[in-house]
C-alpha cells in the first residue's frame, strides 16, 4: 500500500503563498543544502506527483527551464505527474496526465504497489482528499519569516485532524522541517 504524503514550504503563520499566486519570495529564508538534499530524497522516495491545477500549471512554466541542480529539475521533469482539473484538457508537462475525480483515483492508486505519492503545493486539492481521509503524512518546511498575509495552506477544515510527529530537523538558516503522520481512527 502506497503513502500520500503532503509536502509544503510555508511561513511560521501558515501562508504557502504571498498575497498573489506564486508569491514564493519567502522561500529564500528556508532554501538550503538541506531543503535541496531533502528535495533529492524524494525524488528516491517517490514515483508519482499530484497537483492541483494551479499548482500545475505554474509548476509546469517553471520545471522545463530552472536553473536548480540537475537531480532536482530530471526528478521533477521526469516523474509521473497528474494534474487534478475539470477545466484543462491537456497537460504538455512531460509525463503528465490529467484527472478530473482526485478520490477515486488515488484512492485506487494508494491500494497499488509503488512508492509514496506527493502532493506538492495545491492547498485546495489538500483539503478535499483530508475530509475523504486519503493523506497520511504531512512534512512541512516552517521558513523562520511571518509573511503576516497571503494564501494559507490550511482553509477551514469540516474536522479536526490529530497527527503524531514522526521527526523534527532543524536548518542551519532556522526552518524547522516536520513531518506528521495522520492518527487513523483505532
Amino acid at each position: 500500500m502506497r503513502k500520500l504524503v503532503v509536502w509544503n514550504l510555508m511561513s511560521l503563520d501558515g501562508y504557502f503563498e504571498g498575497e498573489k499566486p506564486w508569491d514564493l519570495a519567502f522561500h529564500k529564508y528556508a532554501w538550503g543544502p538541506e531543503l535541496e538534499k531533502l528535495s533529492e530524497q524524494f525524488g528516491e522516495e517517490g514515483d508519482l506527483l499530484v497537483f492541483g491545477r494551479k499548482t500545475y500549471e505554474g509548476m509546469a512554466a517553471y520545471w522545463p527551464t530552472a536553473e536548480e541542480g540537475s537531480k532536482v529539475k530530471n526528478y521533477m521533469n521526469n516523474i509521473a505527474k497528474i494534474a487534478v482539473s475539470k477545466t484543462i484538457k491537456d497537460a504538455p508537462w512531460n509525463n503528465t496526465r490529467v484527472v478530473d475525480d482526485p478520490v477515486a483515483e488515488l484512492t485506487r492508486l494508494k491500494g497499488e504497489d509503488g512508492k509514496t505519492i506527493f502532493i506538492f503545493g495545491s492547498a485546495e486539492l489538500v483539503a478535499s482528499l483530508m475530509k475523504d481521509g486519503l493523506v497520511d503524512e504531512y512534512r512541512l518546511c516552517i521558513a523562520p519569516v511571518l509573511l503576516g498575509s497571503g494564501n494559507p495552506l490550511f482553509k477551514k477544515a469540516e474536522q479536526q485532524t490529530e497527527l503524531k510527529l514522526l521527526s523534527s530537523s532543524t536548518a542551519a538558516n532556522g526552518a524547522v522541517i516536520l513531518t506528521y503522520a495522520v492518527a487513523k481512527a483505532a
